[in-house]
């Protein structure tokens, strides 16, 4: 996965599809689903996976509305199209992320 920061978050999400979890190392259900993101971005090579920390980067997650942790966006060419807050299965996440693409 990519890592994102303030800096990066804008230029790295603008060209197609990108999920990007928001994520913190004290985050318990943040660890749990990080193996099912990894599985996922080998089995959905349409989508660039991406994480950004928020403690490190407030400021991206402030200016997106992020109140809980994990929260998955789904960016399409810049444009939010989808948000998941919360670990969830791997059947469900991509099922999510295949009827968003």
């Amino acid at each position: 996965m990519h890592a994102l920061t303030d800096e990066t978050f804008t230029d790295q999400t603008s060209t197609g599809a990108v999920l990007v979890e928001f994520t913190a190392t004290w985050c318990p259900p943040c660890r749990m689903i990080e193996p099912v993101l990894a599985e996922l971005d080998r089995e959905l090579p349409a989508v660039t996976f991406a994480k950004i920390d928020t403690d490190a980067n407030p400021t991206t997650a402030r200016d997106r509305g992020v109140l809980g942790l994990p929260t998955l966006h789904l960016y399409r060419d810049g444009e939010l199209v989808a948000e998941v807050v919360g670990a969830r299965p791997k059947a469900q996440l991509k099922t999510w992320l295949e009827a968003h693409l």
